[in-house]
């Protein structure tokens, strides 16, 4: 894992500018502690960070490597977890190793198959490749878009960077938010809408494409999207299939040179990874598996059972590691703590986040970096197996927005009177939602509710996934931490689109078909548990901390966030404790102390990025 950057103008010489990209990669130093390096052309400038996980003495970047006429250099973020696959068919070919890492073998792929290498990889990457000899940049991002990449122009080049502070370290960048940007922050927020970096001209390399950049221009395209296709396995095979990608995916991301943990909440999704981590790690002889829990000061005696988060983790987190025979760690947050680092939250994402939800996961990956590099994390399951409430509510499966976000007149509720008669929250969040629908690959003749939730589904991967993965990856990353996510392989999420829901809503159950599919291997109880989320803090001091926090920037003339919303409004809103959000306005679980925190991290954000409106 690391942090990548670069730099391709071809009306410049970039050769002795080592000072600026190394400038844009140490701006990302909390994903690379551990190395750094740079290499320069005339026309390209590299820059990376590295957190060594495979291959530390042999995977130094950037690396260039030679075949015959033709150089190429890569920068690369992420992990190949079939590397050796790839490596033993590239070996057949000829081509010759210097090293253990990945990055060696990514490299020798394209050089053997170009952009078509591409379709070969299982793993999340982000990466660029630079050929001197055809002066042409080739950037990739992993299908589901678990590792990020944005670029920018700067004249007539183009920048790139794992993350948008890289690029605001080069010279020529201000940080700018326009119309659009306020759109997105205030109306889609925590969400953004896909290849969007918020930052005026900043943009994101989706999911599934690549990019190349040479003299004659910019080229991009789609390498993979969803297809649609009849379902023909029975119940029985669609769920021994399921089982036998989900077993072959969790196998493939143990490979590591240093140590792997687990986080574990005592749900399916986390335990059916720590279980079947757990017997490799015996069958290999490697000890108990580390796991790893979160919960909040005070939640013992607050913690209010509702309708979206049934019960709490804890007596469960002790059921699934007393039957794996995992070590675990409790990990208590404490409420000051929570408050003061919505700050690094939004340094990590760039962006205001997900508020305490962010700076909880931040945290609580800090104490785990204290004992492992790598750790296993159940995210995406409920995207792909319809396991949210938006898939099974009525009144929110049949929303006509995003389920997840489906009152556009709160959240305009927020913004200047100036702002609302200006930006038409509600025709900016509309107009993308239905660009989205658009876009849904349709399986001719589906039954309506099949063909419902097709587009839920869709929109639950453009759009919501997006955003935890995003929020994964900053927050671990910003410790030294890299998160490895087997339910996101692209051949499960590729055969577990096309079950219908009947099946893959089995006994009328949530993750009805993973819930199938894990027979034998989870006790019954943790199979039959009702999902509950990541969880929040129910500690009444947490609301008071962040009304008083919100309450002074309000008063604060010079606060930034004044600029932008309705300061009497909000005033109100804190004097009725937040009833006018006391149901989730994003999610499941952001209410009325998230909404204050999400407030607070804009103010934050607009002033650390000293963020200009345009």
């Amino acid at each position: 894992m690391s942090a990548i950057v670069g730099w391709v103008d071809f009306d410049s010489d970039l050769a002795n500018e080592g000072v600026i990209i190394k400038h844009m990669a140490d701006a990302m130093a909390g994903r690379g502690p551990d190395a750094s390096g740079i290499c320069l052309f005339r026309h390209a400038a590299f820059g990376h960070r590295r957190l060594s996980v495979i291959d530390p003495e042999g995977g130094s970047q950037p690396m260039t490597k030679r075949f015959g006429p033709r150089e190429y250099t890569i920068v690369y973020n992420g992990e190949l977890f079939n590397a050796k696959d790839i490596r033993d068919e590239l070996e057949a070919r000829g081509h010759r190793f210097n090293s253990r890492s990945d990055t060696e073998v990514l490299l020798t792929a394209y050089a053997q198959w170009g952009a078509d290498c591409v379709h070969r990889l299982n793993g999340m990457f982000a990466f660029g490749i630079w050929s001197e000899h055809d002066q042409l940049l080739f950037l990739c991002r992993d299908r589901l878009g678990v590792k990020p990449l944005f670029y920018c122009t700067v004249g007539s080049g183009l920048l790139f960077a794992s993350e948008p502070k890289g690029l605001l370290a080069h010279p020529s960048m201000t940080a700018e938010l326009d119309r659009s940007g306020i759109c997105e922050v205030f109306g889609l927020g925590p969400a953004r809408t896909p290849g969007n970096g918020v930052f005026r001209g900043i943009r994101e390399v989706k999911p599934g494409f690549w990019m190349q950049f040479g003299r004659g221009g910019t080229r991009t395209e789609r390498y993979w999207q969803l297809t649609v296709g009849p379902h023909t396995d029975d119940l029985e095979t669609t769920a021994l299939t399921v089982r036998s990608l989900i077993e072959d995916s969790l196998q493939r991301q143990l490979v590591s040179d240093v140590p792997i943990c687990a986080l574990l909440s005592g749900g399916i999704d986390s335990s059916a990874l720590v279980v079947l981590a757990a017997r490799e790690f015996e069958e290999r002889g490697l000890g108990p598996l580390h796991t790893f829990s979160v919960d909040y000061e005070g939640n013992e005696q607050h913690f209010r059972a509702g309708d979206f988060q049934p019960d709490s983790d804890a007596p469960w987190i002790k059921v699934v590691s007393g039957y794996a025979g995992t070590q675990h760690h409790y990990i208590t947050i404490d409420t000051r703590s929570l408050v003061d680092s919505l700050r690094d939250a939004v340094i990590a994402r760039d962006m205001p986040g997900m508020a305490d939800i962010d700076s909880s996961l931040l945290l609580f990956s800090r104490e785990i970096k204290k004992h492992a590099t790598v750790t296993l994390s159940g995210e995406a399951a409920d995207e792909i197996f319809g396991g949210y409430p938006w898939f099974h509510r009525p009144e929110m499966l049949e929303a006509d927005t995003f389920p997840w976000s489906r009152f556009a007149s709160m959240r305009e509720s927020l913004l200047s009177e100036d702002l609302r008669r200006e930006l038409d929250l509600k025709g900016y969040i509309d107009h993308m939602y239905r660009e989205t629908l658009a876009e849904v690959p349709r399986l001719e003749g589906e039954a309506k509710p099949d063909a419902r939730a097709r587009e839920v589904t869709y929109l639950t991967f453009t759009w919501f996934m997006p955003t935890l993965l995003d929020r994964k990856d900053r927050m671990t990353m910003a410790s030294g931490l890299e998160a490895r996510l087997p339910f996101c392989d692209h051949r499960l999420v590729e055969y577990v689109w096309n079950i219908p829901w009947e099946m893959k809503s089995h006994k009328g159950m949530a993750k009805g078909i993973l819930r199938k599919a894990l027979e034998g291997l989870l006790p019954a109880a943790i199979l039959n548990r009702k999902k509950s989320p990541y969880p929040k803090t129910h500690n009444p001091g947490y609301l008071a901390l962040v009304k008083d926090r919100l309450l002074g920037i309000l008063s604060d003339s010079s606060s930034p966030l004044r600029q932008l919303v309705d300061v009497e409004h909000i005033r109100g809103v804190i004097a009725e404790g937040g009833k006018a959000f006391d149901q989730p306005w994003f999610g499941q679980l952001m209410t009325d102390a998230q909404l204050f925190a999400y407030l607070i991290q804009v103010d934050i954000w607009m002033r650390e990025y000293r963020v200009s409106l345009c």
